[in-house]
């Protein structure tokens, strides 16, 4: 449910203008409109700055996981660190740095790989022949290629061979004309680099620790700082969200607060004597959004949010698509035994997951429950298709197990009709949304063409449809199909756009006959991928399940179960990391496609943020 607003529009003399601005901040229920679009300053330019340092600094401190130990000759405690400022400092210094040191250790790394087939040597002895006249030239070359006469012209010495290669080094007062890769060496030894890696790591190590350091005892300084700047910057923002008439005697402010909250800003209003004006959102305000669902539908608000949060106006869609995407994501996923494994994780997390954290896990107990449910349905349990199983205990119910096995509607696998089904209910159901929400902004009669494709479509299900399946309908029943039918059609013609003429409506109503026919097939076909998904995991664990037994059937019993148990773990590992990410995408491209384009539910909705203080 979308929460009222209520639109509120100020004016504070200059004079009393940073007062207010403190006033409503402290009282936390107003949420400003930015009136200046595009509006900047520096302070607003600084404060965002700090905040992305802040975001970096709060990311290099991240890959710190581990807990701090501090070692008989650590300093790392004193850094002498007395606020947020000097910690974020300290911290872009230490990622600078380790930046530097990673990049040197790189070099160093390549350079030891350079030189690892040469092995150790002197430099100096080498620079000792040049100044003879011999200068040494470092060549690798196949094996197979390597010329014996290059030893007795050249002094050619093998040094090493790796990967089919011969590396070999020359002594010549010219430059060798020979059939070989010349090589550039550092300029250092093996044993330069190899001390100069280990200087490094030392160096790394020391930055890593004082990371773990900071993590530990010093990340809510810098929680701190990052709140104090946030804070800074709503005020900025606000600060450019007012215009000045008057000749800057007097200052209009104008934002949004909840209905339910409407009291408290007045009787402050009234206190402090604020010239004020109260009003309901016109249809054209772009009023903030704020959503209040209960328990169970607001698990599912982040699905909506990814979408697009809806107008004020636009009808909250998140208690009609929450059990939809639930139903669709046991049937994607499918498995009774992957269900179990999600509801037990998920029960799992939430004793150890924070508070705000805590209704992600809720939301998978959710889903692996359905999941369970879906899979017992169509007898699917970590693979194993519960239908081809002669086991006893399964006996009594094997012929209920929804399964191509037991039952085929119109020669179909049921799961497929029954995914269209699902879908047809989704999409008819998207169609009444959408003729609620033309009735509630525009009058009954816009809603009228809506519904009357509704309508029709259930009266052409029942008319048609029933027979199909071996339902006589009466002559009587009949006729009355016919007749809503006819009066929908009037309905889909001559009202789909009641503010034209008619000659208008009944062109629109052929264009949308036209869409309708072409796109409610499509859209019903979209849903089949619920079906598929769920028999496609199903398929791929019993595949692994075979493989299993038959690649292990030849060995005995006490050695047996080890490597069956590998490539089952593997197996259904791979597969239930597939299923989780199509159980997750699928439902959303349903929901996000099919359902809210029958819906007509476009988004565009901005958050009610209020102004005031953030706490820590």
């Amino acid at each position: 449910m979308i929460q009222k607003m209520k639109k509120l529009t100020f004016l504070i003399t200059s004079k009393e203008y940073e007062k207010f601005i403190s006033d409503i901040r402290n009282l936390g229920v107003i949420h400003i409109d930015q009136l200046q679009e595009g509006a900047t300053s520096t302070e607003l330019q600084d404060n965002m700055a700090v905040a992305e340092r802040y975001k970096a600094a709060f990311k290099a401190l991240d890959y710190a996981v581990e807990s701090y130990e501090a070692s008989a000759n650590d300093t790392t405690s004193d850094n002498g660190i007395g606020n947020a400022l000097q910690l974020l400092e300290h911290i872009e210094t230490l990622v600078q740095k380790e930046n530097t040191l990673k990049h040197q250790l790189d070099a160093a790394n390549k350079n030891i790989e350079a030189l690892e087939h040469w092995g150790e040597f002197n430099w100096d002895t080498i620079h000792r022949l040049e100044a003879e006249g011999y200068k040494a030239n470092f060549y690798t070359v196949s094996s197979k290629l390597f010329r014996q006469d290059w030893v007795e012209e050249l002094y050619a010495t093998p040094i090493s061979e790796f990967g089919g290669k011969t590396f070999f080094v020359t002594f010549s007062k010219e430059q060798p004309d020979i059939t070989a890769e010349l090589i550039s060496l550092p300029d250092k030894s093996l044993s330069d680099y190899e001390a100069e890696k280990t200087s490094l790591e030392a160096e790394i190590t020391t930055i890593h620790n004082e990371f773990l350091y900071i993590n530990e005892h010093q990340r809510d300084l810098l929680t701190k700082g990052q709140i104090d700047n946030d804070n800074d910057l709503s005020l900025s923002k606000v600060h450019l969200s007012h215009t000045s008439v008057a000749d800057d005697a007097v200052r209009l402010l104008q934002g949004w607060t909840l209905e339910e909250t409407e009291s408290a800003v007045i009787e402050y209003l009234e206190q402090n004597n604020i010239y004020y004006d109260i009003e309901k959102p016109s249809i054209d305000d772009n009023v903030p959004i704020q959503l209040k669902n209960n328990a169970y539908t607001k698990l599912f608000e982040p699905i909506l949010k990814m979408y697009s949060l809806p107008r004020y106006n636009d009808l909250d869609v998140t208690p009609f698509l929450a059990p939809f995407f639930m139903l669709f994501f046991g049937l994607c996923m499918g498995d009774a035994g992957y269900g179990l494994l999600i509801l037990i994780a998920s029960i799992i997390a939430k004793s150890k997951l924070k508070d705000d954290m805590k209704p992600y896990a809720n939301l998978g107990m959710i889903l692996g429950g359905m999941t369970i449910i879906c899979g017992t349905l169509t007898g699917s349990f970590f693979g194993i298709d519960l239908t081809q199983q002669d086991w006893a205990f399964l006996s009594g119910v094997k012929p209920y197990f929804i399964s191509e096995n037991n039952y085929k509607i119109f020669g179909y696998s049921p799961m497929m009709v029954i995914a269209v089904v699902i879908g047809l209910i989704q999409v008819l159901f998207g169609m009444v949304l959408a003729g609620v929400k033309a009735a509630r902004l525009y009058g009954w009669k816009f809603g009228i063409g809506k519904f009357s494709w509704v309508i029709a479509l259930l009266a052409a299900i029942a008319c048609f449809g029933l027979p199909m399946c071996g339902v006589a309908l009466p002559q009587f029943v009949t006729y009355m199909l016919y007749g809503i039918m006819a009066l929908s059609v009037l309905g889909i013609f001559f009202f789909n756009s009641p503010d034209k003429n008619i000659f208008m409506n009944f062109a629109t109503g052929l264009w949308n006959t036209y869409g309708m026919a072409t796109g409610l097939l499509g859209d019903l076909l979209s849903y089949i991928r619920l079906f598929a998904l769920g028999l496609t995991g199903g398929v791929l664990g019993g595949v692994f399940n075979q493989l299993a037994t038959t690649m292990t059937s030849s060995m005995d019993w006490w050695i047996r179960w080890l490597p069956m148990m590998i490539i089952l773990l593997f197996g259904h590992g791979i597969n239930f990391a597939l299923c989780m990410i199509s159980s997750f995408v699928h439902p959303m491209r349903l929901t996000f496609v099919e359902f809210f384009k029958n819906a007509e539910f476009e988004g565009g909705g901005k958050a009610y943020q209020p102004f005031k203080v953030r706490e820590s």
